[in-house]
This record gives structure tokens, C-alpha cells and sequence, in this order.
């Protein structure tokens, strides 16, 4: 079973490949806290989650979780449902989260590892350039771990 947070959604987004989710990870499980943030609205518009097959939206725990106050409340309330239904992993990939989670026992994928595995599996012909169109919609990777994944599917330059 894996989570999703509100990040990784708005990147897929961001490269209309939104399917890549489905195809590599399958069902999707999100808080309703995410749903809200997606819905919110902005230059990146997130397809409507509720009509998807393959996401299965489940509800905000009542309380904020204490172990995670220092996140925000998709984040917060992702680590917190995922670890109560006994998730395998959730995707994220904001740094304080994604330790919050392997500190609690959870993998971690995220977007880049979300392509890496799209173009592994060859559902896109090339990992570089999708993370160079993240990154010039604004989304921050870190380069030397960039440099690495690509390395992995032959794309170093």
C-alpha cells in the first residue's frame, strides 16, 4: 500500500503524465487533506482525484499527529493515516518528511524515483529532460542525486 502527498501530484501534473503514477505505483491511497490542497487551485492544475480509479481518498485523522507538528498538514496528515493503515511506502519528497517517514519505518519513493522507474520500465524515453522540465517549472532536486538516478538509465552527460 502507498501514499501519496502533494508534491509528487503537482509534478506529474506539471508534465501531463499523470498516468505514470498509476502505471508504476497502482492504486494510490490520499488523504483528503491532499485532495483539498490539489483542489485549491494554481498554475498547476492537478486532475480531479476523486474521478480516478486508481486513488482511493481516505479521510484526515480527526487530531493533527504530535510526531509530525513540524510539517505541513498534507504531509502531517499523510505520515499519519500511512502509519496507522500499516503502509509499505509513500510518496514524497520534501527532505523533513521523507526522514519522518524512513525514521517511522516507511520507504520512501518519490518523483525522481517515480521517473527513474517510468523510464526503466520504458513508459518514457528519456529520465533527464522530465526532471529539466520540473525543474524549470520550479521544482528543486538536488543535482548530484539527479546526476546519480541518470546515471542508472545511461543518461549522464
Amino acid at each position: 500500500m502507498i501514499f501519496s502527498n502533494t508534491t509528487p501530484l503537482f509534478a506529474f501534473a506539471t508534465l501531463s503524465r499523470f498516468d505514470l503514477l498509476e502505471k508504476v505505483h497502482g492504486q494510490i491511497h490520499i488523504v483528503e487533506t491532499v485532495v483539498g490542497e490539489c483542489e485549491v487551485g494554481g498554475p498547476i492544475i492537478v486532475p480531479d482525484l476523486r474521478a480516478l480509479p486508481w486513488i482511493h481518498i481516505v479521510p484526515a485523522p480527526f487530531r493533527a499527529d504530535e510526531r509530525f507538528y513540524m510539517l505541513d498538514a498534507g504531509e502531517r496528515d499523510t505520515l499519519s493515516v500511512a502509519l496507522d493503515a500499516g503502509a509499505s511506502r509513500v510518496l514524497i519528497d520534501e527532505r523533513l518528511g521523507r526522514n519522518l517517514a524512513e525514521y517511522h519505518g516507511i520507504a520512501v519513493v518519490g518523483t525522481l524515483g517515480t521517473l527513474l522507474k517510468s523510464r526503466q520500465l520504458e513508459l518514457i524515453p528519456e529520465f533527464l529532460p522530465m526532471v529539466r522540465l520540473l525543474q524549470q517549472a520550479g521544482f528543486r532536486y538536488h543535482e548530484p542525486l539527479v546526476m546519480r538516478l541518470a546515471g542508472l538509465v545511461n543518461e549522464a552527460h
